[in-house]
């Protein structure tokens, strides 16, 4: 009971502090140390963009068009899947979102 009163007053103190006209915001507490480097882990986990998936795919395949490109596992990796057409080929390359590396390559030929 004592440690609402104590709240109660400090926000009322709070709020009486405050100039005509301004809105008062709640601080959210601070995240855990292990929560928040947790996070920032798996953030920069995932170095590869779409754009620079699709130049690594394009490098391989000089000359051929994207057709689609999506975000699947493969191999157990986390990939970004470009399609890519030349001529009557159709190319399928998966590459690894961590690392950038190509892990599946597949050429179809259209008859």
């Amino acid at each position: 009971m004592r440690q609402t009163i104590k709240i109660a007053l400090a926000a009322a103190v709070s709020l009486a502090a405050l100039p005509a006209g301004a809105t008062a915001v709640a601080a959210a507490p601070a995240a855990p140390a292990a929560f928040s480097s947790t996070a920032s882990a798996s953030v920069s986990q995932a170095s590869v963009t779409r754009s620079q998936a699709i130049a690594i795919a394009t490098r391989r395949v000089p000359g051929a068009r994207v057709t689609e490109v999506e975000r699947e596992w493969e191999h157990g990796y986390r990939t970004w899947e470009i399609e890519l057409r030349k001529g009557y080929r159709e190319y399928e390359v998966h590459v690894a979102i961590a690392t950038g590396r190509i892990v599946k390559f597949r050429v179809h030929h259209d008859d």
